[in-house]
């Protein structure tokens, strides 16, 4: 029989989860905190390590890093209320089979355990055969989401950010794709080391191989001196190519030659330069597709794509605009030295339904215009310059919701993005506590 271990310092989620996993004939041990679930690792070796993040003292982070320190065969999965992009990053980081959120979703979790459990297993059974074969820049406020889809890309980030693999991230124009490499290389072993981005759509073909590999004295009319390119500038951290689709194939030939030889020949030198740093690169084009259609070479796209991150589009993910929203309103109002704090329950339907082709870019930028017309402290319906049709077909279907019920569910959208923090969320409603009290009391909302 395996041997799961829980570790959470609240016993009525403590014993609920005893009883779940007893059913389910595992042989269950608990801990009510995070010093006697060390304690039981060393004595009882358990399978499975499942513990709560947020503890007094030794935090699951603490009995994570204990763990693999003890015995990283032993998958261990992170339970908390207060779910975050730092901490998922930091515990996918540190070797975390997977983290879930409380309330517990029954299914995900059953599924999680036999997967991990099954990883362990897998595990032990090659481990031997593959011995055998041989601006502090800060994660923690930016913001892109904390949909279902986004927590995956957190886990990938995670992950890939304590490596120098090759990555690829795929999505529209506006889906932060910038962004998501920059939580890369700042959350990692790069974090220390310049990140260098490129534009390959910004520069002409002759221009863009000078400024990614730089160019000696007298190489070409105007190279008056030597000069550094983006990959000796970003010597151990990161390069970022961004809309690598666009470079041409002759520049194609010379990047595959740069991955494969870590190696690349400055314009007009005689020598290599040794090529140090992690590379990657982004498109909103299907490569897989200009592949078939002989516009990009098949080699490259495998040695580009060696770790690969597709961002979903705004639309697909609506759930993360309430949150966006107020993440870029304190931004801008930072920039602009403005006070727009209070979100109409009107306005945040309004942006809710809207399509936002240009993504998370076009929302900021809407953002930004509003609190650039802004008179007060109320991002006021009429500075949201969206297309006048969408404001008819928004105006038309609000009409089939009474208020109560557009009220109920802004109020619930604000509650959970501000984890349900009563100041922030009454302070961004613009109402009183004792008023914000009273509608949670008869609109009978509940944290979830």
């Amino acid at each position: 029989m395996e041997k799961i271990l829980l570790i959470d310092d609240e016993e009525s989620i403590l014993e609920s989860l005893r009883i779940f996993l007893s059913g389910m004939n595992y042989a269950v041990s608990t801990a009510s905190n995070g010093m006697e679930g060390i304690e039981i690792i060393h004595k009882e070796h358990p399978d499975l390590v499942i513990t709560d993040l947020k503890m007094p003292e030794v935090d699951g982070l603490e009995v994570l890093k204990h763990i693999k320190e003890f015995d990283d065969s032993v998958p261990c999965i992170i339970m908390t209320a207060y779910e975050d992009v730092d901490s998922t990053i930091k515990a996918m980081q540190l070797g975390a089979y997977d983290y879930i959120e409380k309330p517990i979703d029954t299914p995900r979790f059953k599924t999680l355990i036999k997967r991990s459990l099954e990883s362990r297993s897998l595990s032990e059974r090659l481990n031997f055969a593959v011995e055998e074969g041989f601006e502090k820049y800060d994660v923690k406020n930016k913001s892109i989401g904390r949909s279902s889809q986004m927590k995956d890309i957190f886990k990938v980030v995670g992950q890939v950010s304590m490596n120098r693999v090759t990555v690829l991230i795929h999505g529209e124009s506006g889906t932060g794709k910038e962004l998501i490499s920059r939580i890369i290389h700042y959350s990692g072993i790069t974090k220390d080391h310049p990140f260098i981005p490129v534009n390959c759509t910004a520069l002409t073909e002759s221009l863009l191989e000078s400024e990614l590999f730089g160019h000696v004295k007298g190489s070409f009319t105007g190279a008056i001196k030597d000069k550094k390119g983006k990959f000796e500038l970003a010597g151990l951290g990161t390069i970022f190519l961004d809309e690598i689709s666009e470079i041409s194939p002759d520049l194609q030939v010379k990047l595959l030659r740069v991955i494969q030889e870590r190696e690349f020949e400055k314009v007009g030198a005689e020598n290599s330069t040794p090529m140090n740093a992690r590379i990657i690169t982004a498109t909103n084009r299907n490569l897989e597709e200009m592949v078939r259609e002989g516009q990009f070479r098949e080699d490259l796209y495998y040695r580009l794509k060696v770790l690969s991150i597709n961002i979903p589009p705004l639309r697909e993910r609506k759930e993360d605009i309430p949150e966006l929203v107020v993440h870029f309103l304190k931004k801008i109002n930072n920039e602009l030295h403005k006070k727009v704090r209070k979100i109409p329950f009107d306005v945040m339907e309004m942006l809710q339904n809207y399509t936002w082709t240009g993504n998370v870019r076009e929302l900021e930028n809407i953002l930004m215009q509003a609190v650039v017309l802004s008179k007060g402290d109320v991002l006021e319906k009429e500075n949201i310059l969206l297309p006048e049709t969408f404001r008819a077909e928004t105006a038309a279907d609000r009409t089939n919701l009474s208020l109560a019920e557009v009220e109920k569910e802004h109020i619930t959208k604000i509650l959970n993005t501000v984890n349900w923090n009563k100041k922030k969320a009454y302070t961004i409603l613009g109402i009183s506590k004792p008023t914000l009290n009273s509608k949670i009391r008869d609109y009978g909302i509940s944290k979830n």
